[in-house]
């Protein structure tokens, strides 16, 4: 079964900034869907100025994996919207948060914790290591990939420990981070990956491409797994007539 992507921008700074709309002429939603596209997914873009987001109950019904990327507009996703994301993640649904995404309302309220971090726009190198290189989403990259100009992120980054941290990037300026971190919530699979600045083309590069093919495949519900009940349940054996109950 194909997996179903929905690719999420709040796409404002394309619309108005020159230097931006340069790099990403249709979008950084765009860019990314097409990237998807080669790696077999059916995708589908939504953005913040569409009613409800483009993020309705029938649009996420039919999707298996959500990307997000925000940054200027985080404020203005609605809070229905955010809890709407929230209950299809914790039903199944996995969802990848990208670069400034780690300021959005769904990815603070998934992480509990503020996902503050140190922050630098100097177009400086990135170096992105490999951690776990027995991990899914690191298939068919090298040990390490440059990113040639990118916005830094340093620790301390405000995050609960990752289920597993997939990469960590070095930057030219001398900080590290935590650029790859995996979280389970409820059902759903949570892939937070760093690179991705709106005024960088880096979103084009091969690696950082693989990357989000490899996380969409690992983030997809599991549709063969067991069916999950909740709630009071009758019990599986025979209960004896002392049952320790009142």
């Amino acid at each position: 079964m194909t997996t179903r992507v929905t690719v999420w921008n709040e796409y404002q700074h394309e619309q108005e900034n020159e230097a931006v709309a340069a790099v990403y002429p249709d979008g950084i939603h765009a860019a990314i869907a097409g990237a998807l596209r080669e790696g077999g997914f059916e995708v589908q873009t939504a953005t913040l100025d569409e009613p409800e987001h483009g993020l309705t109950e029938d649009v996420l019904a039919e999707t298996d994996v959500l990307t997000w990327w925000g940054h200027k507009a985080h404020d203005e996703v609605s809070d229905e919207v955010v809890e709407r994301v929230k209950t299809h993640v914790l039903d199944g649904m996995g969802l990848l948060v990208l670069h400034s995404g780690h300021f959005s309302k769904i990815f603070r309220e998934l992480m509990g914790t503020s996902c503050a971090l140190k922050w630098r726009d100097e177009g400086e190198k990135e170096r992105v290591w490999v951690t776990d290189p027995s991990h899914p989403i690191t298939d068919g990259l090298p040990e390490q990939f440059e990113v040639p100009r990118a916005e830094m992120y340093g620790e301390h980054f405000d995050i609960p420990q990752p289920d597993a941290l997939v990469f960590n990037s070095w930057f030219e300026g001398g900080e590290v981070f935590r650029s790859g971190c995996c979280y389970h919530r409820g059902e759903g699979k949570v892939f937070y990956f760093r690179p991705g600045h709106e005024t960088y083309p880096i979103y084009f590069q091969e690696e950082v491409q693989q990357v989000l093919q490899n996380a969409c495949e690992w983030a997809a519900p599991n549709e063969d797994g067991p069916e999950v009940y909740r709630g009071n349940h009758d019990p599986l054996e025979p209960l004896g007539d002392d049952t320790g109950g009142n």
